[in-house]
């Protein structure tokens, strides 16, 4: 099976629609698949869920599909460097289902296994728990959480090979693996891809049973900046 495409928007071709869930990898502004998250924004594809542990910051990553209002409801667990995230959910045009960090990845991970639910102590006693099962276990109480299984997944890795084993890069592997596992389709970008046998079994991430489409593009290194309080 063909998994090289040519550009983002090739390999989304045909699986876009209107109020589709989109798990999408990332921590801050290390790991986001920035190609494919473009090409989503210029489709005009709208009403969109995604599950991602940040929404990127404005200007970048999420972040433009929130100011083109392309996002419906963010599944996520930190959003505190997105200032239109921040006044579009303040303003009520925006659905968050907020999730702790652990928690999210579990989900993700628990919907790429076939996993449909799960108990978990994380959240008990707090809004996260509101509204969802409680049970204890040998006298504690959990609360019941669900797997997430999207429309897509998009990721990005460092290198792939024609068969779509992936390999991440340092910190950039995040929460890429997980977000992969639980999209009905995979869509992943890379830096570049090299041939079958390339890649050292024992060093590969990602398998690529879980890859069903990859692109290769040229990324930009953005990096976080540290604000500390004035003397």
């Amino acid at each position: 099976m063909k998994k090289v495409y040519p550009d983002a928007a090739a390999a989304l071709e045909g699986l876009l629609f209107d109020g589709m869930t989109i798990a999408a990898g990332g921590f801050g502004l290390c790991g986001i698949p920035e190609l494919l998250i473009a090409a989503i924004r210029d489709a005009g594809t709208k009403n969109l869920t995604v599950a991602s542990n940040n929404a990127g910051v404005d200007e970048f990553g999420l972040g433009l599909l929130l100011q083109t209002r392309q996002v419906r409801k963010m599944i996520s667990s930190y959003v505190g460097e997105n200032a239109e995230f921040m006044r579009q959910y303040l303003s009520g045009e925006l659905e968050l289902e907020f999730n702790p960090q652990g928690t999210l990845a579990e989900r993700m991970r628990a919907g790429g296994a076939g996993i449909p639910a799960f108990y978990t102590k994380t959240g008990v006693g707090t809004v996260i728990a509101e509204g969802k099962e409680h049970k204890e276990f040998d006298g504690q109480t959990y609360i019941l959480e669900r797997g997430i299984v999207a429309d897509i997944a998009i990721v990005k890795g460092w290198r792939a090979d024609t068969s779509g084993n992936v390999v991440f890069r340092k910190t950039a592997r995040n929460f890429n693996v997980p977000a992969a596992t639980c999209g009905k389709v995979c869509i992943c970008e890379v830096e570049e891809i090299v041939p079958l046998g390339t890649l050292d079994p024992d060093k590969i991430h990602l398998p690529g049973i879980y890859v069903h489409r990859l692109i290769q593009g040229e990324h930009e290194k953005r990096i976080e900046n540290r604000t500390v309080q004035a003397a």
